[in-house]
């Protein structure tokens, strides 16, 4: 793919494609337009119930956009990841524009993990999340997916779907479906900065609630 630019990039999220590449250190990056497309439901997060007890005694602490390079960086700090140089610089081109946006997780001032994506309209296009800790990366999704509720987003596309994702709600639908799904997505609006994330205590909460 030549001359990949943050606006051809976000060109293609709204038209339903995301790029990759084959590994950190392969130059080439290819746009990929699945079959089936994951999701995460944004009222069917499913939090277990040993996932709810680490939530009401974490000491973990959240916060959005403290530091974006370094979630991206930890992302791609892997055997296998599809996060290449030139794709964790136009992310952080998006970041500095206002497109891309990170929840991070915190132990004290440790960052342990996290999630990273792109917005357009109300919806968040999820890249790629990490965890240094247990449970980290799962706290990380239940806290984003409550965030994105308040704010008002309606799709939270997360490209594939893992066996991770399933357990924690994640559906697969077929690309005609996702993409009515994009469309009433892209004809709202919706600001991912707004406001500050919520505790992870309160969002457990919500989970009782409405589970």
């Amino acid at each position: 793919m030549a001359d990949l630019t943050p606006e051809i990039l976000l060109h293609g999220y709204s038209i339903g494609i995301f790029p990759m590449a084959e590994n950190r250190h392969d130059t080439e990056i290819f746009w990929v337009d699945p079959r089936r497309r994951g999701v995460m439901p944004l009222k069917g997060f499913h939090a277990s119930r040993s996932l709810r007890r680490a939530m009401r005694q974490t000491a973990f602490t959240t916060a959005i956009n403290r530091d974006f390079a370094g979630v991206v960086e930890a992302c791609a700090d892997r055997v296998d990841t599809w996060i290449n140089a030139e794709i964790s610089s136009l992310y952080n081109v998006l970041h500095d524009r206002g497109h891309a946006h990170s929840l991070e997780i915190y132990e004290g001032d440790l960052l342990v993990g996290g999630v990273y994506g792109v917005t357009l309209g109300s919806a968040f296009f999820g890249e790629s999340m990490f965890s240094r800790r247990t449970n980290a990366s799962k706290m990380a999704l239940a806290v984003l997916v409550d965030h994105l509720n308040t704010a008002g987003f309606t799709l939270f596309d997360t490209q594939f779907l893992t066996e991770h994702l399933a357990s924690l709600g994640g559906q697969e639908i077929t690309r005609t479906a996702y993409h009515g799904q994009l469309d009433h997505a892209l004809a709202r609006t919706a600001t991912f900065a707004s406001r500050p994330p919520p505790a992870i205590d309160q969002v457990v909460q919500r989970i009782i609630q409405t589970s």
